[in-house]
């Protein structure tokens, strides 16, 4: 499958403070760098925050860097931050307003992930879609993850190995376009 490569400094984003950010922007020993799309209002990526520190503490210091992603343009900074602190989320927030990293990552519901490989020339979208399938549909859960995707492509990644299934199908609260 030919993925899309993210050009360095081809995005900028905003922190919380509304500086802009090149989240591809990393240090040598990246790896990858995992975005998760969420935001403060969606029950289900809320349910999704133990396994979000879960993935954190398991791979952040094996050359991955974490970033969770707030697409509506409506969630201040403020509010950002009493959902982090209030879910105990490890990795730093950016806002994306624009919905720039949602269309590169072809994000469309939130919680979704979207990993890119590190490359000389910015990152390599390598898996997008689901963190588990716990969810199975909006209303149906399963009481436990019987295929842990985000985990599976992160290991894969770290091993320099390809991701066996790139893409998944999230199940969440749908990001609405708010960028037209």
């Amino acid at each position: 499958m030919n993925w899309l490569v993210v050009a360095a400094a081809a995005l900028q984003l905003l922190d919380l403070n509304g500086r802009p950010v090149d989240p591809f922007q990393t240090t040598a020993d990246t790896k990858a760098v995992v975005f998760l799309f969420t935001a403060t209002d969606c029950p289900i990526s809320n349910r999704y925050a133990p396994e979000v520190q879960r993935l954190y503490r398991e791979f952040a210091s094996k050359g991955v860097r974490f970033w969770l992603v707030y697409p509506n343009p409506s969630e201040g900074a403020d509010a950002i931050r009493i959902h982090e602190k209030s879910f105990g989320y490890p990795a730093d927030a950016l806002r994306d307003p624009k919905q720039q990293l949602v269309k590169l990552a072809k994000a469309t519901v939130t919680p979704e992930a979207a990993v890119f490989v590190i490359t000389p020339r910015g990152g390599r979208l390598v898996y997008h879609g689901r963190i588990d399938d716990r969810i199975v549909d909006l209303g149906l859960e399963r009481p436990a993850p019987t295929v842990h995707d985000l985990d599976e492509a992160l290991t894969a990644v770290i091993a320099g190995k390809p991701v066996a299934r790139p893409v998944t199908q999230a199940v969440g609260c749908f990001i609405a376009d708010f960028a037209r």
